[in-house]
This record gives C-alpha cells, sequence and structure tokens, in this order.
C-alpha cells in the first residue's frame, strides 16, 4: 500500500506480508495538481482519474463531478470522460498561469504572472468581469503569486511569494490588509517564508503554506502567529517544500512536501502537531484537495 495509516490503527500481519488495518485508520481520497500526474488518487492511494495531462498549478473537483485545472497556460473544466466545457487561455504579454478558482456565482477566477501580473474574473462565456493588476514588487514572474482566492466578503486573498506578504484586495485592486510572512519569530527572510497557499479560515484567521521556509502558520486578523507547525515539531521531519495546504472540518491540517522525491508526499497533523496520515505513493502534489474520508466526503467548501 502507499498509504500510511494513523498512528491510532491497529495493524495485523498476516503471513503473506499484507496489512489489514482496524475502522479508526484514516483513508482519503484526493485530487491532485501535480508535475507528474494530474487527476484523482482513490482511498487505497490507486489512480481512480486521471486528467491525461500532468504539470497542473491548481485545480478543483466541482461539486458537478467535474475538474476544474489550471494548467501553465491554459484553463480547463472537464468532465470525468474529459469532454472540456470550459476553457480560458493566457493572455499576452504575461508568461503563466498561477490560480483557479470557480466561485459561486459561476465565474471563474484566474492569476496571471509576467509583465503585467493580474487577477480576473471570467464568466463562463469568457467575458471579464472584474481585472486588476496585483503588486507582487518582483518582476519574476514565477514567484509572483500562487492560490489566489477570493472571500466572503468579496475581497481576494493573494500570497507574494518574494514580497514575503499576503494581500487582501478589493475588487478594485486597492491593497486593504497585508500579512507578513518574514516576521522574527518566523526566521525572518532568510528562512525563505514564501507564502504559496493562503487560506480564510471561518474563525477569521488565515493560514498560509510557506514554501522554502516548510511551515504552516495560522495568524489572526492583526497579523499574530496564533499556531504554526515545521519540522522541528514532527519526529519525522516530513517538511519538504511546503507549498499546498487543506484545512479539514475536523480541524485538522494537510501539507504537501512537493519536492520530495521519495516518501511522505502529503501529510495530515493535528491541531496538537500529532501526524495520523501519509500519502507516500508517487505523485507529488503541488496542490491537492482531498474529497473524502472513510468513504464520506468532505463536508463543506474546501478550505484550500
Amino acid at each position: 500500500m502507499n498509504l500510511k495509516l494513523s498512528t491510532a490503527a491497529f495493524f495485523t500481519v498476516l503471513s503473506l506480508g499484507s496489512i489489514v488495518a482496524a475502522d479508526d485508520a484514516i483513508r482519503h481520497s484526493f485530487f491532485v495538481a501535480g508535475p507528474t500526474f494530474t487527476g484523482i488518487i482513490d482511498e487505497e492511494g490507486n489512480e481512480k482519474w486521471d486528467s491525461g495531462r500532468a504539470s497542473a498549478r491548481d485545480g478543483w473537483i466541482l461539486e458537478n463531478g467535474n475538474a476544474l485545472i489550471a494548467w501553465k497556460e491554459i484553463v480547463q473544466e472537464l468532465t470525468p470522460a474529459k469532454e472540456v466545457v470550459f476553457e480560458y487561455k493566457l493572455g499576452k504579454p504575461n508568461k503563466e498561469i498561477g490560480t483557479v478558482q470557480r466561485l459561486p456565482n459561476g465565474n471563474t477566477l484566474i492569476t496571471e504572472l509576467g509583465k503585467k501580473p493580474r487577477l480576473l474574473e471570467v464568466d463562463q462565456s469568457g467575458q471579464t468581469k472584474v481585472e486588476f493588476p496585483l503588486k507582487p514588487e518582483t518582476k519574476n514572474a514565477h514567484m509572483q503569486t500562487r492560490m489566489a482566492r477570493k472571500l466572503a466578503n468579496g475581497n481576494y486573498l493573494v500570497p507574494h511569494l518574494l514580497a514575503f506578504k499576503v494581500k487582501e484586495y478589493t475588487p478594485a485592486g486597492k491593497v486593504v490588509k497585508v500579512f507578513a510572512t518574514d516576521g522574527e519569530s518566523l526566521g525572518g527572510r532568510a528562512a525563505e517564508n514564501w507564502p504559496f497557499t493562503a487560506i480564510r479560515l471561518p474563525n477569521g484567521n488565515s493560514l498560509f503554506c510557506l514554501t522554502h521556509g516548510n511551515k504552516a502558520v495560522e495568524m489572526a486578523p492583526d497579523g499574530n502567529v496564533v499556531w504554526e507547525i515545521r519540522d522541528s515539531d514532527l519526529e519525522t521531519k516530513p517538511f519538504d517544500d511546503a507549498c499546498g495546504g487543506q484545512r479539514l472540518p475536523n480541524g485538522n491540517t494537510v501539507i504537501t512536501a512537493y519536492h520530495a522525491k521519495v516518501g511522505v508526499k502529503l501529510f495530515e497533523v493535528t491541531p496538537e502537531k500529532e501526524i495520523v496520515w501519509t500519502y507516500e505513493g508517487p505523485h507529488r502534489a503541488h496542490h491537492f484537495q482531498i474529497l473524502t474520508t472513510n468513504g464520506k466526503p468532505i463536508e463543506g467548501p474546501a478550505l484550500r
């Protein structure tokens, strides 16, 4: 098996070497947007659905069962049969697409990186409904931004890696709040706490995955760190480029080890910093979406 199960699970090792886990073992299925595979992994660690293309940046499994995926130069919504039902192509003079998110109003949020970094909302016909320039504080297109998300208040939460900042923008492009990830308590800029994933939580706090800094931090609205996890908190030290993250309904957090070639690629930790699940299969995740736990769909919107 490619899944390491919860430490709470009881294992019975059979004579043939197979492993049987008790019912309390955690099993997840999940969507992977990764460099070698973009699709769905089932709860047994097997490939359940393959988009047919690797190197995705971001993506979601939508309520209708389709997959909304961002690659470097295109966004597509694919049916399970891989029929394209929505498509957006990167506009000039930009070089990369960094984000995709389907919004409750049916629009699709997209970020473009390059000479004119920008955030867009486009409708199903491809018409632009919202557009404003981003302020990444660098000309390095690949490092300008990643997982932007629209908030319930209508604003947008946008991580800017080399600025060491997550900025909250209004639909007019005004920055109304900044979360700094280069504070002294986090190791300063030398720690390379580049913000990659920015998630607004139901309690009003924000969860950030910090790639090269190999940390995940939860900040209060005033920017103070109220929870964090890093390698020094974990005996097995699974952090290896903490790109994507997701907060689950039970309060646990799942984090990628994007750079890992072998071993742990995804791991789930409790608020008390106990690892309760890992994925050690072949596929790395630039980002991901946990879909089910022990056969039951994740409740509510995916916080990722």
